[in-house]
Parts: C-alpha cells; structure tokens; sequence
C-alpha cells in the first residue's frame, strides 16, 4: 500500500468535533476524474464535472479529505509509481489539496487486505486522518467502494457510472446522482443533527421520550435517546411490551414506562378506552417538560400525541409527515433513506439535544447491563449465527443456515447458533451441521453477552444485528430487501452484506416471505459466509 500526505497529521479539534463525520474519502476514477483505465499521463486528466467546488464546499465544512484507489496498473507494469505521482499531482491542481491518498498497487490475484473491496485502505486513511473509520464516509462509483466501506464500518455512497452494475446500484444503501448531489446529502446529514437555531436552551427537568416497537427499533434510538439524556436532569421512556428487554440495556433512561400503543404493534388487540385513559394519566404524572416521539419511517406519531397533548404536556416533537394540527411543537420531516438512528438524531436535534463531543454516535449499551457470559462455553472469539427472526421473511432458512454452520466450522471457527424459545427446534437441527446450540437458553440480556464476546455475528435484519452493532461485533448481514438496508442495515459497524438486494420483496416490509423459495437470502453460498468473516478479520482456528 502506498500513502502520500498533503496536510495529514493532527486530528479534528475536539471542542468543534462534528457528531456524524470528520473526514470524506473518494475513489479516484469515475468518482473524482473520468476513467481512464490505467492512466499514467496527468495530461488524460478531467475532473468529473462540478467536482472542484463540490470538493470545496467540504473543505469549507471542516471535513478532511483523501483518496483511496486500486491501482492495479502498477503491478501489471502499465504505468510507473513515479507517472502515478505526476497524475495525482495533477489531479491536486485541478481540483485542491488532498489531506492524503492512500493507494493498493496489488492485483486481485496478490490477495492483500488492502485492494478494495477490502477494508484495508479505509482503515489507513482514517489513521492517516488521525480518526476512525466510522467517522468516515466513502464516495465512489462501483460496489467495491461501497462494500470497503461497510466492511470498515464506514458509511458508503454510491454514485452509479454506466460501468456500475445494476447489483450494485440494488445493494447500495445510500445512492447519489453525481458528486455535487453526494456533498449535498452528507453535508446535509452533517447539519441536521445539531440543534437548529434557537431550539437549544436550558436543561430541561423531565423529558419524555418514545419508542414504541420491538427491540431492535429501541436499540437503533439510542444514540437519540443520550443526546436528550444529555439535554435533561431525567430522562423517561414509553416503550411497548416487545421492545423492553432492550429499553432495560440502554443507557441514559431513568424510567420505563412499558404500554402497548395498539397504532403501533403489528398484531394489535382492540383500542381498549379505559386502557387508554389509564395510559394518559400515567403520562400526566410523568411531569414531563418536554416530549419526543420517536417512529419508524412507516409509523404516525400522532396518536400519542394527541394523548401528550391530553396529559398536559406543554412541549412536543416528533417527525411527521401528515398535517399535525395543533398536536405538535417541533414538526420535523426527515428525507427518505436515512439510517434510523440518525433519523432519530436529527428530530433530537430539532427538540434542541444534541450528543456530547465525547459520545460517538453509534448504538451502545448500559455500562453492567450484560449478565456474566457462561464459562461453559469457552474463551471470547467464536462466531454467533442467528438463523431466526420474528418476521419470517427476514429470517435465514433452515438448510442454508445448516450449510452455514458446517462451513463455518469446517473452516476452523467455534459456532454458537442462537434463536428464542419458540426456534428451539431449529436451532437444534442447525447446531446438529456443526456448533453448540444455545436455542431458547437465553434472555435478551443473555444473548447481548455471547454477542458481545463473539468475534462476528452472521444474521439477517433482525434485532441481534443491531445487538452486535451495539456491541461493536462485526457483522455478516444476509439482508433481506423488504426494509431499505441502508435505514435498517447494521449501524457503524463492520458489516458485509450477502443476498439478492434486487429481489422481488424488495420494500415491500412484508413479514412474511411473499416469494416462494425465499430467494433474496436462499441463494447465498456458505462459502460467501466463510469469505466474509475473514474479509471482517476475524481468524479461524478456535475449536469447538
């Protein structure tokens, strides 16, 4: 790997830290200049158009730069290190200092963990940036950017080429027209969670907060719920019945509230009137400030806030769509395709909270929240499968997560298979293909623990990825397309994503598979899984 310099050194100042991203890093062709395969002659060199002021506006935002780009030309003997050099000095004149480039001279074939869609150079430019990689985001045109991204736990944006392919465009989580649109949304995102103009004040007494849903919407809320407790002298939470074990992991909540909102859940019993009147007196006594109501992209907070309102709570926000009337305060809209705990930052941010320069926005749990992981099953390292999920469709099916498993300890890593009490039976059969089967032996609590010592989780879009996020464990993803991965998809966290993002079920947030055969998770080959947790760096041998 090669890396040059311009103004690298010391990192952002801490008291003026952003709360999403410090730095940006581009591809080099296709993304910042025309491609031109293999180029040597800084005289073929042309900026992509609107690339110089986008790049500016960047700067001008604080934000540190640096390229990252295969260069495959130098060990096939195309082009010189040294007419490598001219061309980026070119590049340079046209359009700016760059705070460091960072390049792989190896072919596919060298097998280094540095050519994309290896991590590898996004994790040495943050260095170089004197930050980390989820602190970045990477800008380039083909899905080897993105996919170096994720697997650094950076953020990645797509902007499609005609050499992009459509799998790639299908997969990409978050996609942008051309790079001025790319500089448009990340230093929009940037923005908006920090309080606007007038929204942050005093410290509040009491603030209420919401989520009300399963457990993994709970835990994407988050880092929303420390920037409020950051903002307030207590802190209370109304969560509903499913997302409670996970309310009792985060930190920043002073108080839980659990009642099943009927607007909400997805199987729902009957509005009950009398339920109803209980909850908002319950709420009255709260003697809460100020309310913030955090929901899905796909949910209405306006129901609950009309029995805030009835409560006698004086301050509400909360995103919505729908006229609010005179139901809200802060009526915050937040633009499609957003991940869901940043979602949830901007309307924090909109209600005047904001995360501390020293709390990084990512998912995190309560300092002693976990219960002692059980000596029984040996020493930190092993990989957790997940097979299940509550909604089936986004679960792994049976056979595949059998061949998963025997594939992942036939290439030497211990396996632990996990599932509720209701998966027992299957569990079982796929700890029977190789690994230790821990169906229904464990709470919510229990299973954060094992995520926690685990060297990776593999698991589809359900709650234990947002666990492992939470964790920071290493993600093998095997997304299925019913919810957009880039809102749902695991957060700040080394991930690679495996399965047909292009799948009929694509946003159809069906719970069920409406396809037969499953065929956007079916058609993963074990081997994938394997490649995956060793691109994810985790090694092998660790026994049964």
């Amino acid at each position: 790997m090669y890396a040059g310099a311009g103004r690298a050194g010391s990192g952002p100042v801490e008291g003026a830290r952003p709360v999403l991203y410090d730095a940006v890093l581009l591809d080099r062709d296709g993304t910042l200049i025309e491609d031109v395969p293999y180029n040597g002659d800084p005289e073929k060199v042309r900026p992509v158009p609107g690339a110089r002021a986008a790049l500016d506006r960047l700067r001008a935002a604080g934000l540190r730069l640096a390229v990252v780009t295969n260069q495959s030309g130098l060990a096939r003997g195309y082009f010189s290190e040294e007419q490598m050099r001219a061309v980026h000095a070119r590049v340079e004149e046209l359009l700016g200092r760059f705070d460091a480039w960072l390049v792989c001279p190896h072919d596919d074939a060298d097998g280094c963990d540095c050519r994309k869609p290896a991590p590898g150079l996004v994790h040495a430019a943050a260095r170089e940036l004197g930050t980390s990689a989820s602190r970045c985001v990477v800008v380039g045109d083909i899905g080897r950017d993105v996919a170096a991204a994720l697997a650094a736990g950076a953020a990645g944006v797509l902007v499609p080429t005609p050499v992009t392919r459509p799998e790639e465009i299908a997969a990409a989580g978050w996609l942008a027209s051309d790079l001025p649109a790319a500089v448009d949304e990340i230093l929009r995102r940037q923005q908006a969670v920090h309080p606007v103009s007038g929204a942050a004040g005093e410290r509040v007494g009491t603030a209420l907060v919401v989520r009300s849903d399963s457990a993994g919407d709970v835990l994407v809320t988050g880092p929303a719920i420390r920037a409020v407790a950051a903002g307030a002298q207590r802190v209370v939470l109304l969560c509903g019945p499913r997302g409670r074990a996970a309310a009792d992991l985060l930190p920043g909540i002073d108080e839980i509230i659990e009642h099943p909102l009927p607007w909400i859940d997805p199987t729902p019993a009957p509005v009950d009137p009398d339920a109803m009147r209980s909850l908002t007196a319950r709420l009255a006594a709260v003697g809460a400030d100020q309310a913030v109501v955090f929901t899905s992209f796909h949910q209405s907070a306006l129901p609950l806030a009309l029995l805030l309102r009835m409560a006698g709570i004086g301050r509400i926000a909360a995103i919505s769509d729908d006229y609010p009337g005179s139901l809200l305060d802060v009526r915050h809209r937040v633009p499609v395709g957003v991940p869901e705990p940043e979602r949830a930052l901007s309307l924090a941010a909109a209600a005047g909270h904001r995360l501390p320069v020293d709390d990084e926005p990512v998912l995190r749990l309560r300092p002693g929240a976990l219960p002692p992981r059980p000596a029984h099953l040996g020493d930190p390292g092993y990989v957790v499968l997940h097979p299940g999920s509550a909604a089936s469709s986004r679960a792994c099916p049976l056979e595949l997560a059998a061949r998963i498993a025997g594939s992942l300890t036939a290439a030497g890593h211990r396996v632990l298979v996990t599932g509720g009490p209701e998966e027992r039976d299957v569990t079982a059969r796929v700890a029977a293909a190789g690994g230790t089967d821990l169906g229904g032996r464990t709470d919510l609590p229990g299973l954060a623990a094992i995520v926690a010592d685990a060297s990776a989780v593999v698991v589809g879009n359900t709650g234990p990825a947002h666990l492992a996020a939470a964790a920071g464990v290493p993600v093998v993803s095997l997304f299925a397309p019913t919810v957009p991965f880039g809102q749902w998809g695991p957060y700040r966290v080394p991930t690679v994503r495996l399965g047909d993002a292009g799948a009929p079920c694509r946003d159809t947030r069906a719970a069920s598979c409406p396809v037969p055969g499953h065929p956007c998770v079916s058609g993963v080959d074990p081997a994938e899984v394997v490649d995956a947790v060793r691109v994810l760096a985790v090694s092998g041998g660790g026994g049964r």
